[in-house]
């Protein structure tokens, strides 16, 4: 893929963020047990504000103000996973499993963004993305561990 501006970057991250907005609007109109449905609403949200925050940066807002930057662990079940296509009426594992590796994948975007970036706000505007996608690959994994340890696995 390639960019001649950082606008252009950033316009295709905010096409990504907002394939991931609907991805989890899908996955919750679709999911029968409302607290998954309730799981995936939220990701939904999360993946708005991201829009947002990429389309401030563009019309020149400073948007990682007071944003506190940590270490997210990354406990990797998505690295021993294949690439799965979404699937009308998939099981809420196999849900899982997808977002996992969309959020995995974004958190790799966003890093190798950095390393390429041009000035000090737009490389804090995609390590607090990274670190954001990190944080919702933890969640999700750590949902996925919960419920196969629930379902004897």
């Amino acid at each position: 893929m390639g960019f001649d501006t950082f606008e252009e970057i950033i316009r295709f991250a905010i096409e990504r963020e907002k394939e991931a907005v609907d991805f989890y609007e899908e996955a919750s109109r679709l999911e029968p047990y409302a607290w998954a449905k309730e799981t995936f609403e939220g990701f939904a949200k999360e993946e708005q504000k991201h829009v947002a925050l990429l389309e401030g940066f563009l019309k020149g807002e400073k948007v990682v103000s007071d944003y506190k930057f940590e270490w997210i662990t990354d406990i990797k079940r998505s690295n021993y996973l294949v690439d799965m296509t979404y699937e009308k009426g998939m099981s809420y594992p196999d849900a899982l499993r997808l977002a996992m590796k969309r959020e995995e994948k974004a958190l790799a975007f966003y890093n190798d963004l950095q390393k390429s970036a041009d000035g000090e706000e737009l490389i804090k505007v995609f390590k607090m993305l990274a670190q954001e996608e990190a944080k919702h690959k933890l969640a999700l994994e750590t949902l996925y561990d919960d419920y196969m340890a629930e379902q004897g696995d």
